[in-house]
Order: structure tokens, then sequence, then C-alpha cells
């Protein structure tokens, strides 16, 4: 019923499997991709025919992560998958970059590359074996795919590298990054690294290359078993009277309108002489294909008069030398009541970066394979239609939007301080205000000056730069801070993010067949050249993270007790900790540890709470004065909360040196009094006077009162004196019945005056914390 393909590797120190002809056999191809025991499954369909007034290719590449590959259930109302999360968003992208170039120019046939985790071992990332699994379907579907690509991801720790790293591993290690790439040159760079230096990027990504040859050749084995017979096309050759008719047309109305160095000035030219090129179009009566054509030429003819500028003529569109950098201004502390702001301006793209700093309970809850986790650092990209002076659609963000965010990250993400040293949630925000090129590495820029504005203490600060290059045969220009028509026009578009001490991203993509270690190394070497110049403009606008922070920033203090204490600071059902923060205002957060983060913008709020529970939490001193509250009365004295949430008796006598007939004509509940601790006994209790501690200045005052005499010990419960042995099991001897029932409260009959039982002094006083029913009328 089945026939089943299958080629099996080993690789990384697992087996990767990939298997066609069992699932999805509808699809054009579909594999089903092992690597231990994480299963993807992709599928490849494509339209067959192109759909009228198509001028483009619509590849769309959907990647979802099955909650049950993890053996979990979807949280939420709705329990089950939905839209997009933005990791699935990734690396759909993750997808889509590499392969996109590897169709050749003018198929416009719709494609729909779907991957979904069926399967998930909890120890590497399943996003290799979906970018491994689309490889092989789009290569066996007989689609014209000028494939097939291997992916693999590299981490680097005590110095040597590591090929498809666990999650662990890659927390611990110094590198996360993943490589694409054919067979003979690398299509797609994403990395994050700790400071790392251009060598070990490189040697890095020519490691990712070499593994990735194994992962081609068990492609090519596997098609060459299942793959479908290759699809005819027809990719409209054939136009070369049509594009000459073009540049005699409009060549030099292109070529001037590319010397004009302002964008909108630019724009307006070249789009006269698309508007004079339609026009013929129309006077020569050409049909609808026919004039998609011509209006592809005419884009060919752009690139190939600006190509040609460059690599000839060493000429820019703006005029610039292919290493120089475009003006830099930046300013901080550009809007006055955000955390921490900064507005960099490079050239025609402009960013306004904000900080906004918040407590724990604002990190971002993620539910994934790997179950709930929190994130305490978020850098949210936005691209209006006003930065590029067009109209359209504007709200939620796309792909893209979310690409160029997490590229941002990346960069800023391992510069950050430890949780333990700067424990805010930190929310960064760019919007693009204005774009002609590199509006991610612009946020890069502003976002480190608007963290380093609201006091957030970086390693170091972190400058981007997007490299470009123009590639005709084996001549080749690599162009720093490349501008939006460089992008397009270009071969490459290759972003570096970097302190002074190393590279913290790296992000290439491709549009040709790949680029050789040669371009890479040169690409390399100019873009630190350019960070550092960056750089150096950057701290123009401030040199070093602000010490303090802004007066509307929560203020967070962070304190550690003995796990035994928590439950006391919390109290009964959380009883004490909302205490706290009712009277005091500010927030408490406490965990399993012991560590307690106190977050206000009001210090002295903080103080307060911190107080509070360093009361609670601290061991009481005898002979040690506290402030404290009365909280009850009671007939033979009052109770006083000293210490947060400790409790002391202060005993009738020990309210003042006369004697006092009741306790509520001298205390009342609420009333603030100074109180010093005389006994703390073995279980806990404590006994307070007041009588010591001068109630105005808190001073202890000399004892006055004649010292009692101590107490005879105990004598063994044995001993009994002279009452003589009990008859028959505890007889009551001459002491006759009782009356009344046998009620201790009634007549006492003829046993006379009750002597103490320790046979102790009978002049003494009662115990302290005796209930008054049991004190004699002396006490």
């Amino acid at each position: 019923m089945f026939n089943v393909k299958t080629v099996e590797i080993e690789w990384g120190g697992k087996t990767l499997k990939l298997e066609t002809g069992r699932v999805a056999r509808q699809a054009d191809g579909a594999v089903l991709a092992t690597y231990g025991e994480t299963v993807v499954l992709c599928a490849v369909t494509a339209a067959k025919s192109v759909k009228d007034g198509q001028d483009f290719f619509p590849l769309t590449v959907h990647y979802q992560e099955k909650f049950s590959a993890a053996g979990r259930i979807p949280g939420g109302f709705f329990k089950r998958e939905r839209g997009a999360t933005e990791k699935e968003t990734l690396v759909s992208r993750l997808i889509d970059r590499p392969v996109r170039p590897l169709f050749p120019e003018g198929f416009y046939n719709e494609i729909n590359v779907i991957a979904q985790v069926l399967s998930f071992d909890g120890e590497s990332e399943p996003d290799i074996v979906a970018m491994i699994a689309a490889s092989a379907a789009l290569t066996i579907s007989g689609v014209p795919f000028m494939g097939p690509i291997g992916a693999a991801r590299i981490g680097y720790k005590d110095g040597e590298y590591q090929l498809n790293p666990s999650l662990d591993e890659v927390k611990t290690g110094e590198l996360d990054l993943v490589v694409a790439a054919t067979d003979t040159a690398v299509m797609m760079v994403e990395s994050e690294a700790k400071e790392l230096s251009e060598e070990v990027m490189l040697g890095a990504v020519m490691f990712a290359h070499a593994e990735s040859r194994k992962v081609i050749d068990a492609i090519i084995k596997l098609a060459e078993k299942a793959a479908k017979d290759p699809w005819e096309v027809n990719l409209g050759e054939g136009n070369a009277e049509l594009k000459k008719k073009l540049k005699d047309l409009i060549g030099k109305d292109i070529a001037a309108a590319y010397k004009l160095t302002d964008k909108s000035a630019r724009s307006n030219a070249l789009n006269a002489a698309r508007d004079k090129a339609k026009a013929y179009f129309a006077e020569q009566g050409l049909d609808a294909q026919t004039v998609m054509a011509g209006i592809k030429l005419t884009k060919k003819l752009e690139a190939e008069i600006v190509r040609t500028a460059i690599l000839k003529e060493g000429k820019r569109i703006d005029g610039r030398t292919t290493t120089q950098i475009r003006p830099i201004e930046a300013m901080v502390g550009f809007l006055p009541r955000t955390h921490g702001s900064a507005l960099f301006t490079r050239g025609e793209t402009q960013s306004i970066c904000t900080t906004t700093l918040g407590t724990k309970d604002a990190e971002q809850m993620i539910d994934g394979l790997t179950g709930l986790s929190y994130e305490s650092f978020m850098l949210h990209y936005n691209f209006p239609p006003y930065s590029v002076g067009e109209v359209g659609r504007f709200g939620a963000p796309g792909r893209r939007e979310v690409g160029h965010g997490k590229l941002a990250w990346r960069a800023l993400h391992p510069v950050l301080p430890a949780k333990e040293d700067f424990p805010y949630t930190i929310r960064v925000l760019s919007d693009i205000t204005e774009s002609n090129g590199s509006s991610s590495m612009a946020t890069v820029c502003g976002g480190s000056l608007s963290m380093m504005d609201a006091g957030v203490p970086l390693k170091r600060p972190v400058s981007g730069i997007a490299m470009g290059l123009i590639l005709e045969g084996d001549d080749f220009t690599v162009l720093s801070d490349i501008l939006g028509d460089e992008d397009h026009l270009g071969d490459m578009d290759f972003k570096v993010a970097g302190t002074s001490e190393g590279i913290t991203t790296m992000q290439m993509d491709i549009k040709v067949a790949g680029i050789t270690k040669e371009i890479f190394e040169a690409a390399l070497a100019q873009a630190k050249e350019g960070r550092a110049h960056i750089l150096g403009e950057m701290s123009k606008a401030l040199g070093e993270t602000r010490t303090e922070l802004s007066a509307h920033a929560p203020r967070i203090e962070t304190i550690q007790i003995d796990k035994s204490k928590i439950r006391e600071v919390i109290g009964t059902g959380g009883k004490v900790i909302r205490e706290i923060v009712a009277e005091t205002g500010a927030k408490v957060d406490i965990d399993d540890e012991g560590i307690i983060k106190i977050s206000s913008s009001d210090v002295n709020q903080i103080e307060a709470a911190k107080k509070w529970i360093l009361g609670i939490v601290e061991e009481a001193e005898v002979g040690k004065i506290y402030n404290g509250k009365v909280v009850n009365l009671v007939d033979f004295g009052a109770f006083v909360n000293f210490m947060g949430g400790k409790d002391g008796l202060v005993h009738v006598s020990e309210i003042r040196n006369e004697r006092v007939e009741k306790v509520s004509d001298v205390l009342s509940e609420g009333q603030e009094v100074k109180v010093k601790v005389l006994e703390i006994d073995p279980r806990g209790k404590v006994r307070l006077s007041m009588r010591v501690v001068d109630q105005e200045t808190g001073e202890e005052l000399e004892d006055t009162r004649p010292a009692r005499e101590p107490r005879e010990p105990r004598g063994d419960r044995g001993d009994r004196g002279d009452r003589g042995p009990r008859r028959d099991g505890g007889g009551r001897g001459d002491r006759g019945p009782r009356r009344d029932g046998g009620g201790r409260g009634g007549d006492r009959g003829d046993r006379g005056p009750r002597r103490e039982r320790s046979g102790g002094d009978d002049d003494g006083p009662a115990p302290e914390f005796a209930p008054a029913f049991l004190k004699r009328d002396d006490d």
C-alpha cells in the first residue's frame, strides 16, 4: 500500500532519518524528518498555473508547533493551536529566506510549504529539522527548486564548536548560530553571540557549511529514490528586443534619476520614467502578459545601471564611497516622561527608541513546547507606512516587523546585566519614522542609547550596520551602510551588530547562489570598521549609562530572607503580604528561594515595606528597645506588635511603675508605644515592658522597682512533702467531699488557703501569662 523510501545518516551524535511515501501522499512533496525523537512533517504543494496579473513569486511558508508533540494541552479558552506565535513566525522566515532565492526568476506559480512539529524530545530546537524537511520536500516535489539546502545549528563553548547543541548547551554557551547553505555556498545566517571575534564567527559559519553538506548528500539520495519528474516551465525568456527598446526609451532617464542623492526626488524621477514606459506599452497595444514582462524589464534595467556604476566607477546612488557611512545624529532624553529615550538618525533612516522599566509581573509569559517560560527583555519594532512616504496598512505587526525586532533583540540581549544585578523587566520600543535602508540596525543603535538613558547598566554600547554586495562573475564590491535601493538591487543584505569587544549578532540573506569565504571575510572586516565609527558617533550623545534611574521609573530593591521565614512574610492566605502592600503602597514579590523584590516609584514606600518585612523575619533580642503598636487589650495586660509580624505581652505590672487598676484606662488599641524585650521563653513567646522605657524619647529608664526574690525551682513531682501518701489510688484523705458538684470555683470548704503547687513563696506573684481568674487578689 505504501511505497516508503527512507534515508538515514548519523549526524551530530543522533540519527537523522528522512522518509517519504507514507504520510501526506497527495501533496506534491512530503517528507517526515526525524532527529532523535523530534519529528517534523513538511508538505509542499504548488499551483499548476500562474494567476492572471501575477508579477511576483508567491511562496508562503508556515511553521507550526503542535502542543501534543510535547505531551501538552494548549492553554487559554479555546485549548487548540491558533494563530502563529512569534517563534513560529520567526522559524517560518528562517525556512523562507534560504529557499526563495533558489527558484528561477520569472517563476510565479504559488507554492505552499507547511512544516508541522509532531514530536518534540525537549533536547534540541526543532527548527533545524523543519528546515531540512522543507528542503527535502521541495527537492522531491518536481518544482523548479535549485536546491537542496542543508542547515545546522552551531554552538561555541571553551574554544570548541558544537553541532546542534542542546537547549541547555545553547543557554550556557557563547554562540547560537543557524546556517543554511547549498553544496557550494552559504545562503543564510542567523545568530546571537556573546561578543565573539570575526574569526570565531567566520569559523562557525564554515563549520556549519561543512556539516550541512552531509545533510545535502542525504537529501540527494532520497531524491534519487523518490523524486517526481521535474516541471517544464516557461519563464518568459526572449524579451531582448523589448529590453533594447526600453533602454533606448528611458535608460538615460533612469541613469539621471540615480544621480539624485535625495530619496524623494529620486523616487519621483524614477516614477516619471516608469510612467513613460507604461505609456509606450499602451501605445503599442501590448497584451497584459507582455506589459508585465516590460515592467519587470524596467526594474532589471534600473539594476544594471546602478550595479554597473558601483562596480566600474565606484559610484553609489547617494555619491558615497563603498566604505563611507551616512551622516549620523543621535540624541538622548528625547521624550520627557519616558524612562529612557533616544532619537537616532543615519542619513534618511530614523528611529525613535524608548525604554520602559517594569517589575517582575510585567514579564512576558510564553507558552510553548518546553512549557511556560517568562521573558524579562522585550524589543518591539514598528514600521508605519509614513516612514517611506506611502499610504498603507497600519496596525498589528507583520512578519517583517517581528523578524526585524528579533534581530535587534539578539543584538542587545548579550550585553544586558544579570537579573540579580538589575531585577527589572525591560521593554524597548522602536518606531521607525524614516526609512532608507538599515532600519533594524538603527533600532539597535537607538535601543542601546535609550537603555543607557534609562539607567540600564549595559556591559558596553552596541552599534549595528547593514552591508551590501554587488557580484558579477568574479568581480564584487562590498558596500557599507546600504540604502534601500542598494538592498533591492544588490545581491546581499548582511547585518552585523556588536560592541567594541566583539559581535553580538550577525544576519545574512543572499539573493544569488551564495557567497564565498573571501567575500565573507571582506564583508566582516569592512563591517568592523563601520561599527567602530558608529560607536564613536553614539558616544557623542551619551558615553556611558546613567547612574540614576528616571524619576518616573519604578525602583526595585531586593532582599534575601531565610526560606523558613517565607510563610511568615506571606501570612495565612496571603494576609500579611497584602497588608504590607496596602499599607505601604509598594509592590512586593517573593519567590521560593526567599528572594523578595520590593518596587515603587516612591523610595519612602520601598523603605517602609522593607522595614516591615525585616521586622517580620528579624529575631527579637532580649534587652533591646522597639517601637510597637497595641493590637489587643486583655485584663492582665496588652499585646503589642513590635516587629512587623511579632507580638509580645506587656503584663499589667509592666505598663507603669505604679499600680494599674484597668489596662484600658492607660492604653488603647492602635496606640504607638515603646517597649523593651524582657524575656523570650523556649516556645518563642515574648515578655515586654513599657515602664522601663521613656515613652517620649525611647531611652531606657532605670528600674526603680525592688527586685523580686527568685522563685524556688520546682522539685520532683514525686516528692509531695508532708501531705502523706494518697490512699486507694488517689483518695482525698481528710479533705472531705467537694461541694456543688466539685466545682473548683465554689465554696472551698475546710481546705483552707490554697498553697503554691511549686512549694514556692506564697506571697509571690502569679505567673506573668496566667489568665485573670487564676491570679491572686494581691497580684
